[in-house]
């Protein structure tokens, strides 16, 4: 069964393409327009094992804030469309991500119910171009659009570069864990759906 998904979103702010590939080997090909935000899904197609593609074009003239919101919203329908039913899928990961002296955990649920939780502290406002309260924002379309429950907790950390890519490395890496097939082609709950 193929766990592919094409989706797409087109308003007056954005224009979003993505393609996702649940069983892929975590090549990337993305094109946002925010240099960092680039690195940061390269990250999380590699780390998750996903084959990922994103072409997107916005009023960045105003600032990143469409743009990442949108890929979040877009990308979130992707993971729903490939999961499909979510039969077989192992449903939860977790991952603790350090990187130097930043510690990230997140825990995922591909439960069919949306909630996300994001406790981090990340002192500069800006990397690059790309506005580090977004992070949140995009990880809160992500969630709602995917159907799924998150939590991302910074265990420590000061350099804010180290603190974020820990968060989308930990997330990618929950994400491929919880995505992940276990052989079993059941439902991984007792209500017998995880689409609801």
């Amino acid at each position: 069964m193929s766990r592919i998904s094409e989706q797409s979103r087109v308003t007056a702010e954005t224009n979003i393409r993505v393609r996702l590939d649940l069983d892929g080997a975590g090549q990337a090909s993305i094109s946002t327009g925010v240099g960092f935000f680039d690195h940061m899904l390269t990250l999380l197609a590699k780390h998750s094992g996903f084959d990922l593609q994103v072409n997107a074009t916005g009023d960045l003239t105003v600032d990143p804030h469409h743009t990442v919101e949108d890929i979040g919203i877009v990308l979130g329908d992707s993971l729903r469309d490939a999961l499909g039913d979510r039969s077989g899928i192992r449903r939860y990961g977790t991952s603790h991500i350090p990187m130097d002296e930043a510690l990230v955990r997140s825990v995922v649920d591909l439960s069919g119910r949306p909630f996300c939780h994001f406790s981090a502290t990340v002192r500069a406002r800006r990397l690059g171009t790309f506005d580090t309260e977004l992070v949140e924002d995009f990880l809160q379309a992500l969630a709602t659009h995917g159907r799924f429950a998150v939590h991302v907790d910074m265990i420590r950390g000061r350099n804010s570069h180290h603190i974020v890519e820990a968060v989308f490395k930990s997330l990618a890496r929950s994400l491929g864990e919880a995505a992940g097939l276990t052989g079993s082609a059941g439902i991984p709950s007792t209500k017998g759906t995880l689409t609801e």
